[in-house]
C-alpha cells in the first residue's frame, strides 16, 4: 500500500467563527501531502465565516485540493461531523475544529502511519495553547480508557468506522463515547507520539465557573456508565474536569 493512493478527507465544523477560521483553512491549505479533499460543514452562520473561507477557493484550486463549502441549518457539531463523515470520499477522514491549527506535515505523517500500522482509529499529540501558556498533551492508550491521552483535533480514522459508529449527538463527550463504543467493537486503535495539531483551549468544553465543571464531570460519568464502564470511573471524571477548571 502506497502513502500516495490513501485519500484523505479532512472536516471541520464551523458556526460564526469568522475570528479563527483562516488561520483553520490555512493550516489545511499548507499541508505537504496533496491527496486531500477539504468539506467545510457550516452551521449557517450569520457573521463573516462563509465570505472568508470562500476567499481561498482559488487557492485550493491551485494546490489541486477538493474545497467544498456546505452551509446549512444542524443540529450541532456532532451532527455536523455526521454528514460530514457521509459526504465524505476519503479512505482516511480527520476533524480538525474551527479554532485548532494542524501542523503542515500533520496529514502525511498520519498516512504514513496508516500505511504502517494498519489502523482503524488513530491520534497523535496535540500543543494545547492557552493564551501565552502552552504545553504538549501526549497521546496514549492505556489500561484505563481515559480522556487523559486522547486528542480529538489530531484524530484520523477509517470512513467506515466514522459511518459504523456515528456521533450520538447526545453530549459534550460525543467524541470520546465514540472512541469507546469503537473499542468495544474491536476496532484497531493506535497512537502517534508527534504534534500534529494545536489545540485552542476554550469554549464550551472548558468554560469556566463551578457549574459548568460539574455538568462536564455528570457527563464524562455518564458517557462511562452508558458504555458498561464501571462506577469508579467517577473519580477520574472529577479529576480531570478539576484539573481543566484550574488550568481554565
Amino acid at each position: 500500500m502506497s502513502a500516495n493512493n490513501i485519500s484523505v478527507t479532512i472536516l471541520t465544523v464551523t458556526y460564526n467563527c469568522e475570528k479563527t477560521i483562516a488561520k483553520t483553512i490555512e493550516s489545511v491549505l499548507n499541508q505537504t501531502y496533496d491527496n486531500i479533499e477539504y468539506l467545510l460543514i457550516d452551521g449557517a452562520s450569520t457573521d463573516g465565516t462563509i465570505e472568508i473561507a470562500n476567499r481561498y477557493q482559488e487557492a485550493f484550486k491551485t494546490r489541486g485540493i477538493s474545497y467544498r463549502i456546505i452551509s446549512e441549518p444542524d443540529e450541532g457539531m456532532y451532527d455536523a461531523l455526521n454528514r460530514g463523515a457521509k459526504l465524505a470520499s476519503g479512505t482516511l477522514v480527520g476533524q480538525i475544529n474551527s479554532d485548532d491549527q494542524y501542523e503542515s506535515n500533520a496529514v502525511e505523517q498520519m498516512v504514513s502511519f496508516y500505511v504502517s500500522e494498519g489502523f482503524d482509529i488513530a491520534w497523535a499529540d496535540i500543543r494545547v495553547v492557552n493564551g501565552e501558556k502552552s504545553f504538549v498533551k501526549k497521546a496514549k492508550i492505556g489500561k484505563l480508557w481515559t480522556t487523559a491521552g486522547f486528542c480529538h483535533p489530531t484524530m484520523f480514522s477509517k470512513r467506515e468506522i466514522l459511518l459504523k459508529y456515528p456521533y450520538a449527538c447526545r453530549a459534550l463527550d460525543d467524541d470520546f463515547d465514540f472512541i469507546l463504543r469503537a473499542h468495544k467493537g474491536g476496532t484497531n486503535i493506535k497512537v502517534l507520539n508527534e504534534v500534529l495539531a494545536d489545540y485552542s483551549f476554550g469554549g464550551s468544553f472548558s468554560k469556566k465557573g463551578f457549574k459548568e465543571m460539574i455538568k462536564r464531570i455528570q457527563c464524562k460519568y455518564l458517557t462511562y456508565r452508558r458504555n458498561g464502564f464501571s462506577r469508579l470511573y467517577i473519580f477520574y471524571s472529577i479529576a480531570a474536569e478539576f484539573a481543566k477548571f484550574l488550568y481554565a
